[in-house]
Parts: C-alpha cells; sequence; structure tokens
C-alpha cells in the first residue's frame, strides 16, 4: 500500500481545533437557516406527497438542535417549511446526540443516520421519519438545467468520487482511533 506523502492530523486533534472555533455570528446564523430552508423547500417541491404530509401538520413547531445550534421550523399551509421563533414551546423536539462534526460526518457519509433523541408529538415524528427516508435531492436535475446534461453529470461523478474519498479517510481514521483505544 502506497503512504501518503504526509500523515493527517489525529481525529482526537481535529476535534479540538473545530471546538475553539468561535461562533458564528448571528447574522450569519439567520443567513444560513434561511438558505437551509430555501434547500429544504426545494426539495419537498419536486415531491408532491412529501407537501401532503407537511400540509396536514402545518402550524406545529420542529425545534432541531445540534450542540448549540438550534433550528424551529413550521409546516405551512402550502406544505413547505418556515422559520419559526426559538423560545417558543415545540411540538417536537429533535436533538442530535452526537456532538463530534467529525464522527457525525463520518456516520452521515457510511449511509448511517446518527443518533436522535426525539420528544413530542408522535404523528410530526412520524412524519419528519417518513421525510428523513424517502426524500432525496436529485441534484444532477438541477445542474442540467444550469450547465447542460454532460455537464452536470460530470459534476455529480466527481462529487461522488471526492465523497467516496472522504469516506474511506472518515473509515480509515475511525479504524486508527479504534486500534489506538485497544
Amino acid at each position: 500500500m502506497n503512504k501518503p506523502p504526509f500523515s493527517l492530523p489525529p481525529v482526537e486533534l481535529l476535534q479540538q481545533l473545530a471546538s475553539r472555533l468561535p461562533a458564528p455570528p448571528a447574522w450569519l446564523r439567520a443567513e444560513l437557516h434561511n438558505r437551509l430552508v430555501l434547500l429544504l423547500n426545494h426539495v419537498l417541491q419536486q415531491e408532491p406527497q412529501a407537501m401532503d404530509r407537511l400540509r396536514r401538520q402545518q402550524g406545529k413547531r420542529l425545534q432541531l438542535n445540534w450542540g448549540s445550534i438550534e433550528l424551529v421550523l413550521q409546516p405551512t399551509p402550502a406544505g413547505l417549511l418556515a422559520l419559526s421563533e426559538p423560545g417558543e414551546p415545540s411540538d417536537l423536539q429533535l436533538r442530535v446526540a452526537e456532538t463530534s462534526p467529525l464522527l457525525l460526518a463520518q456516520t452521515l457519509l457510511a449511509g448511517g443516520k446518527p443518533p436522535v433523541e426525539i420528544q413530542g408529538d408522535v404523528q410530526l415524528a412520524a412524519e419528519v421519519a417518513w421525510l428523513v427516508d424517502n426524500l432525496r435531492w436529485d441534484l444532477e436535475e438541477d445542474l442540467s438545467r444550469l450547465f447542460g446534461d454532460p455537464v452536470a453529470h460530470q459534476l455529480v461523478a466527481a462529487g461522488r468520487q471526492l465523497v467516496q474519498g472522504l469516506r474511506g479517510f472518515l473509515l480509515q481514521a475511525a479504524e486508527r482511533r479504534n486500534k489506538a483505544a485497544s
């Protein structure tokens, strides 16, 4: 096996560095939340059944937490999502239990789902679970509208290779960590 020309920092070092980064300013968090809702709504609009499911849950509040990050969403009468103000009681609270960004990325890239603590409305939780299991963003279709089919196909193929490489790196890092812990 070929050795890389440089050694990668241990996962623990990367986690320590990530934990020392300052929190982004409020305006940036708000803008990221807005962009995330736009993306979610774009994906929802490609699946009428998902919009129907959300339409039945209109007005309920869904609070998502990961570490210090909090996002509160509310289904609209149109079957889309809107940002809601934090602080008021939520019908459903979902808290991602994994606090490490690297371990979370490792789980997601391996095709797994991170552990999530769920409290609240059972029906809304069932609808959210259905959305997570059934909604997929057709990125290649969106890129083909901008660049044409051949370029979109090449971009998606390159993205898949990048994800596979990142997945391999994270799996190797996990194996090294497990060997070191043994």
